[in-house]
């Protein structure tokens, strides 16, 4: 499904002009970062209605970049969560 999804925001944004000259990867992560600030702003504002559809926007934006990439971001995260379950309580000695 997650596939899918990378497929279908990629497909959109090329069918939209987004993709008629190639970009970057770094370009592409700025886009990403770029909704994760409007995010964190929403929540600032105390918005919650806007927070959520920018965090749907972060999703779109690497959707976006996986599918112009091939990139199987479901097998990336499902290998990830996995792994994830086998580190030890707040692993790596950071305070956040």
């Amino acid at each position: 499904m997650i596939n899918q999804l990378c497929t279908e925001a990629y497909e959109t944004a090329k069918s939209k002009g987004w993709h008629d000259e190639p970009k970057e990867t770094g370009t592409l992560l700025a886009l990403v970062h770029s909704e994760v600030s409007e995010a964190l702003e929403a929540d600032r504002k105390g918005n919650p209605e806007n927070f959520v559809e920018e965090l749907a926007d972060v999703c779109i934006r690497i959707f976006d970049l996986c599918g112009s990439r091939g990139i199987d971001l479901e097998k990336s995260i499902l290998e990830k969560m996995a792994y994830n379950k086998t580190r030890s309580y707040k692993h790596g000695g950071k305070a956040y």
